[in-house]
């Protein structure tokens, strides 16, 4: 603001009083939500990349492949509910530090099934992977509880357009280690290499999270700005009061419908490059090239769609028009995958439309990851955000079901990716109708905490 200075007949000058500066801790946050992401993502895509390995020292078929897959999925429906709940029950620190100890606990164990006998492998990994799935469920409901704490409503798309952008930038890691280590010291220092990192995430995340009205390292200004506009916070929700709430089917139905085709590229692009490019892509390692190519490009479109609705948000369109205007210019930016590979044949123009598609779901999920907090108090942002991973996770075992069918003689991954080309329009029509005016859930009485 300014201020004149000077009496009568002065001649008058301004004083420009600053504002207070806000600070930027909540940034630092952000940025362990990344990493954290990121490293889930490389624990869990790492199978992905030894598949071939594993399929010719074991005898794997398909559909072995895809029994592993299904188990890690059961394991991660049912575990995002449970940490939904867990979480909202013990913060987002604790419910964090439990979920990164089970999946590296599990992620490291399979670096020693090799000294099992090779009857055993098959089921030992359906087991292992199964333990994965349950920890790395954790992952995005601790986060997105995080960011609900962190962040005020006008940056919370931004700050999880950002912390799911690790997810790419750890599809983007995988490929650059997982091969090189595999074919220099064996599948199994994979598993040691890329789980160790996880570990020393879990050292720096115990020493610095604290909530913001914990924290000594958050200035009076940030704290006051985090808090802007929230409303007063409640106790724990009736669980059963969560799942008869019509937001709550919006935020489930939308990762039911769409969580299935980022499923489907994390465990099965590997395969379709070397299954449909082999004269161009040769063994594992030159698969690397087209996935990095696409988790780069994906990386853009999660930045990207929190910045725009956050950006619109400023500019004075309502909450609802933002989310919903971008996650449409997603549904638009994914239609051309649907088509692309049943009409193109050249390696690199399919992978930079898949890149495109998977930059507009990426995009797509930074909005429709702030529906829980658009429309929840905090103290029920985790149990949402587990019933629809739970949604999700279910989608993600229908289609690989389905990819396993598809590959099987009905139509290949041609028909996969038709639909994954046309789902996210449904998925914008079911978000519209179950809330139409992205308001706060009308939830009933709320009790004082």
């Amino acid at each position: 603001m300014t201020q004149t200075v000077g009496g009568p007949g002065a001649t008058a000058s301004k004083a420009t009083v600053a504002a207070p500066r806000i600070g930027r801790y909540r940034w630092v946050i952000c940025a362990l939500l990344f990493a954290a992401t990121g490293l889930n993502y490389v624990d869990r895509q790492t199978i992905g990349f030894l598949k071939p390995a594993l399929s010719a020292e074991y005898g794997w078929g398909q559909a072995d492949y895809a029994h592993i897959v299904q188990w890690f999925m059961i394991a991660y429906a049912f575990g995002y509910v449970l940490f939904g709940r867990l979480i909202d029950k013990i913060g987002a620190k604790l419910g964090y530090s439990i979920a990164v100890v089970i999946w590296t606990g599990a992620h490291l164990a399979c670096a020693f099934l090799g000294f099992l006998p090779p009857a055993l492998m098959l089921t030992s990994f359906m087991i292992t992977q199964a333990l994965l799935g349950l920890g790395q469920s954790g992952n995005f409901p601790a986060a997105l509880k995080a960011v609900a704490e962190w962040f005020p409503q006008r940056e919370r798309a931004l700050a999880n357009g950002i912390f799911n952008a690790g997810s790419n930038v750890g599809a983007i890691i995988t490929p650059l280690i997982v091969p090189i280590v595999m074919l220099n010291f064996g599948w199994q220092w994979a598993f040691v290499a890329t789980g160790s990192l996880s570990l020393i995430w879990l050292v720096i995340w115990v020493w610095i999270y604290r909530k913001p009205s914990e924290n000594k390292n958050l200035s009076k200004a940030e704290r006051d700005y985090i808090e802007e506009g929230k409303p007063e916070p409640v106790k724990q929700l009736p669980w059963l009061k969560v799942m008869r709430i019509k937001e709550t089917w919006a935020f489930a139905l939308g990762k039911l419908l769409t969580d299935p085709v980022w499923f489907f590229y994390l465990f099965w692009l590997p395969g379709y490059f070397i299954e449909t490019y082999k004269h161009q892509v040769g063994n594992i390692a030159g698969v690397a090239a087209p996935v990095i190519v696409i988790y780069v490009i994906s990386d853009f479109g999660s930045i990207a769609g929190g910045w725009m609705s956050s950006a619109m948000i400023k500019a004075g369109f309502t909450v609802n028009m933002s989310r919903k205007l971008t996650m449409l210019f997603c549904a638009l930016c994914v239609l051309p995958v649907g088509f692309a590979t049943m009409f193109i044949h050249d390696l690199w123009t399919v992978t930079f439309v898949i890149g495109i598609a998977a930059a507009a779901h990426q995009a797509f999920s930074a909005n429709l990851y702030t529906i829980p907090s658009d429309t929840f108090p905090k103290a029920a942002v985790g149990s949402v955000t587990g019933i629809g991973g739970t949604a999700g996770a279910v989608g993600g075992i229908i289609m690989t079901l389905g990819v396993a069918q598809a590959l099987a003689g009905l139509g290949g991954y041609s028909a996969v990716f038709f639909v994954a080309g046309l789902i996210y329009f449904l998925a914008v029509l079911v978000i519209h109708v179950l809330t139409p005016r992205l308001a706060p859930a009308k939830i009933g009485v709320e009790i004082p905490a």
